[in-house]
């Protein structure tokens, strides 16, 4: 099970680029000692596939690497299976055996240095689908491969939560490929810029993030222009000291035991004691200890809360951390059947996948289809990918309802979907 960072039976994705920037220069025809040299062609084809099993869609990006513009182009490259063209769109496609040209539509005809342009073609085939690599544009070669720089945001921790005024500590790794090296690492919050750095290691400590829940992520730029990102972690920021608990949901069986974690969002100037009590549901289910003291030197190291269900009875009860100067933190408890081993294990899954280090939803709670960050599952560029996580998201607190008896999630997921899949009507006016 897996960004819906589980996975249902579906197409693959396959994702293949092929990239170059070799500057090419091309003499006129019949030119002499003194005649003018005309301007070199430089190209790059970036090439990605969306495969699934009989068939695929093919988006090839064309990017002028040159320093004049492209007035006219034709794209040509050829596959080395029985691949075969079905239709194509944004250029004028058309195939002679393994060999494919697209030639530019009236609209996108011209590149300017520095710019790139978009087709995409479907096809069927059988057997292998190996991705081709001999692009050329108006004859002109577009070989070798170029690697987009690879980023990994490496602090802070998924799931991590700060006080508000609190510097969150930044910090990514980027390695580029084919002999170039790494510019410049930028670090998001969503889609804001928060700060760049040119030298490894590279670090940012961003100050003044708002309250709330933030997607971070880092963007490396490699000598050769091409960028990459790091996978998304997502942050809580709280509007002072809080309890952080993990996971926040669990199952225990009649007669049997769980554990959640506790720990500060932060490290205290003095001991902090922290209570742990049932407020709410089933009382048949208790937490020990009742107490916890952290202290400036363990503040950040989990200690272990654990609950112990009843012999009999079943129901859910919510456990509430709470500390002088802190924000409380929940966690509910689900006390099942002995002989429940479906629904034990569906909500054991059902906390890892809800878990915000995990990466399976955005902050914002919105569900990702798998855990990768980068998804083209169909010719309209995610219209797949949407309905088919957001219907799983439903699906999934649907269950978890029907097991617990909380329906408040399940109405939480038409809410997020409302809010975020759905267009509202002036974006969406007939």
């Amino acid at each position: 099970m897996q960004r819906l960072r589980p996975r249902r039976p579906r197409r693959h994705l396959t994702a293949l680029t092929a990239a170059l920037a070799l500057p090419l220069g091309l003499l006129a025809a019949g030119a002499g000692a003194g005649t003018a040299q005309a301007a070199a062609l430089a190209c790059s084809v970036d090439y990605k596939a969306n495969d699934w099993g009989s068939g695929f869609t093919a988006e090839l990006t064309l990017t002028n690497r040159g320093t004049a513009a492209i007035n006219g182009w034709t794209l040509t490259y050829s596959y080395a299976g029985d691949q075969k063209l079905t239709n194509g769109w944004s250029g004028v496609w058309s195939q002679s055996g393994k060999n494919v040209t697209v030639t530019n539509a009236g609209w996108n005809g011209t590149i300017a240095a520095g710019a790139a342009v978009t087709a995409g073609g479907q096809f069927t085939y059988s057997g292998a689908n190996t991705a081709p690599t001999n692009f050329a544009v108006n004859g002109t070669p577009c070989a070798g491969a170029h690697q987009p720089p690879v980023a990994v945001l490496t602090s802070p921790a998924a799931g991590a939560v700060y006080a508000q005024g609190d510097a969150v500590p930044l910090a990514a790794t980027a390695a580029a490929a084919d002999g170039a090296t790494v510019d410049k690492v930028e670090f998001y919050s969503d889609t804001t810029l928060l700060g760049t750095d040119t030298t490894a290691p590279f670090t940012y400590s961003a100050a003044g993030l708002a309250t709330g829940a933030h997607s971070l992520y880092a963007k490396a730029y490699d000598s050769q222009g091409a960028s990459g990102e790091s996978a998304p972690v997502g942050i809580t920021v709280a509007a002072g000291p809080a309890l952080v608990a993990s996971p926040g949901q669990l199952a225990v069986r009649q007669g049997s035991t769980g554990t959640f974690d506790l720990k500060l969002s932060k490290a205290p100037a003095a001991n902090v004691t922290v209570t742990v009590a049932r407020t709410s549901g089933n009382t048949g289910l208790t937490a020990s200890p009742a107490t916890l003291t952290f202290t400036p030197a363990n503040w950040n190291t989990a200690q272990k809360v654990t609950v112990t269900a009843a012999a009999t009875g079943t129901g859910v009860a919510v456990f509430t951390a709470s500390a002088p100067g802190h924000a409380k933190a929940e966690v509910q408890a689900t006390q099942l059947a002995a002989d429940s081993t479906y629904d034990a294990r569906f909500l054991d899954l059902y906390g890892k996948i809800t878990n915000p280090a995990n990466g399976y939803f955005s902050p914002e709670g919105i569900p990702y289809h798998s855990v990768e960050t980068l998804i083209v599952e169909a010719p309209d560029h995610g219209h797949e990918t949407t309905s088919e996580a957001y219907s799983y998201l439903i699906w999934l607190q649907a269950m978890y309802g029907k097991i617990t008896g909380d329906w408040t999630k399940f109405n939480g997921a038409w809410d997020i979907m409302e809010k975020f899949m759905i267009p509202t009507h002036a974006d969406q006016p007939t």
